[in-house]
């Protein structure tokens, strides 16, 4: 996010709490808790089709949850259920976001739509008023680009009707294992943080490991022990002077970063991937094995056994530990990687292709449903995003098509093996990311010149 006049970002630092007492964690748990059922209370009752029109502002909103008496029934401070239906309204907005490009996807590829009916279900795909009247059976203005169009308009209604019942999943807020609080909702004193009770004038006291203090919202992940604070801070936005280069890069699964110029970045990053993927695979067989043993003992009457396989067994906190171990050490390689392309490259400019769109939700086996699970190339793309913006670098994303298969040499069609890139017309013998690259600098290049 932009700060004032764009001369800044806000990034998130994370502060964390000494080991504290059981009644603290409680009280820490009960806002998790709390906030958490102000999230689904919200969800409910304004995710639904009949509220999609009235989103906005969300303070009508918050007004009429408050006045549901819920937040009185919880006993949830003002600072934590303000952000809290702030936070519903938004997941909520976020779902009809994501409706509405999966019914724009549909409607292109329909082969049963005109191109003037798919242009009126586009343009009231983008009139919010529009579609929620005709979600609701509500009179509404033809938008005007459709007004001409021979088009039997109850029919595409009611195929955007049918498609969004089917599509639309309302958010739930799963586990409450955190809470979000305004400034107003905590203060600071002496290397502690005094958060509100929700009655006057008493707070609980919650000593911090460092002196960082914050005036802006924070959200509070509530762990075992203790809890971990995520502080959003501004930062300023650097300029390089010696930062002169375009730079042509193709982010892949095996190399994380190649260069049209023949640098790689990122070296072998899908390996290390592959490796916690195999290990999490084997893991998860041994675990299979002994939930079907405690099934086993439960059917049999054995429930003592099944009792002490669940207890020493089937606990997750060593397994989510190493998982989240593994994914933090990842994610320290991709930004070093990416700082050091940085400093090597001084690119004014740098042209990666965007993201590919594969129109199925399901993978041919666990083991690459898996694989594309632990992928990490949306946070490579994220994390790219950001330190683009934080070193005043333009990010240039590009069609895909024509830097796969196509040779870089002669623009002949090629083939991908195991091996590499094969051009049969020119010859040329090159990996497929290196190929790709220069795919990637070719189309950038005519693009620029035509």
């Amino acid at each position: 996010m932009a700060g004032k006049k764009g001369n800044t970002l806000t990034k998130t630092v994370w502060q964390h709490t000494e080991v504290l007492p059981e009644d603290t964690m409680n009280f820490l748990r009960g806002l998790a808790e709390g906030y958490g059922k102000i999230k689904n209370y919200t969800y409910k009752r304004y995710a639904g089709i009949k509220s999609f029109g009235r989103l906005t502002p969300v303070y009508d909103i918050m007004g009429e949850v408050r006045h549901s008496g819920i937040r009185t029934q919880l006993g949830l401070p003002s600072a934590c259920f303000d952000p809290a239906v702030v936070d519903a309204v938004s997941d909520i907005k976020s779902m009809w976001a994501v409706v509405k490009k999966k019914l724009g996807n549909l409607i292109t590829v329909n082969e049963n739509l005109t191109d003037e009916e798919r242009i009126y279900l586009r343009t009231i795909l983008k009139l919010d008023k529009a579609y929620a009247a005709i979600l609701n059976h509500e009179d509404y203005e033809m938008p005007k680009k459709a007004k001409d169009f021979d088009i039997d308009v109850e029919r595409l209604n009611n195929l955007l009707r049918r498609l969004t019942r089917k599509y639309l999943r309302k958010p739930e807020a799963g586990c409450a294992d955190y809470f979000s609080i305004t400034p107003a909702g905590y203060t600071y004193q002496d290397g502690v943080i005094l958060i509100t009770t929700g009655i006057h004038g008493k707070r609980m006291s919650i000593p911090l490991k460092d002196d960082r203090t914050s005036d802006r919202q924070l959200k509070i992940f509530v762990r075992e022990k203790d809890a971990a604070i995520a502080i959003p801070v501004e930062s300023r936005i650097k300029t390089h002077q010696d930062y002169t280069n375009t730079v042509f890069v193709h982010i892949g699964y095996k190399d994380m970063f190649t260069l049209s110029n023949g640098n790689v970045y990122g070296a072998s990053l899908g390996d290390a991937t592959a490796k916690e993927t195999e290990r999490l695979t084997e893991k998860n067989k041994e675990r299979a094995k002994i939930r079907s043993v405690q099934k086993r003992s439960v059917e049999t009457g054995d429930r003592k056994k099944a009792g002490n396989i669940d207890v020493n067994n089937l606990g997750t906190l060593k397994y989510d530990h190493q998982k989240d171990k593994e994914r933090v050490k990842t994610q320290i390689f991709i930004n070093a990687e990416i700082n050091r392309m940085l400093a090597a490259e001084k690119p004014e400019r740098i042209v990666i292709t965007r993201p590919v769109i594969v129109n199925r939700t399901k993978l041919p086996s666990k083991s690459a449903n898996r694989k594309m699970t632990r992928n990490f190339n949306s946070y490579i793309r994220e994390r790219l995003t950001y330190k683009c913006r934080m070193n005043s670098i333009e990010l240039v994303e590009i069609h895909s098509k024509g830097t796969g298969n196509i040779c870089s040499c002669c623009g002949a069609e090629g083939k991908r093996t195991a091996s590499g890139f094969v051009c049969g017309n020119c010859g040329l013998q090159s990996t497929i990311a290196q190929n790709g690259a220069k795919n990637i600098e070719n189309k950038y290049k005519k693009m620029k010149s035509e």
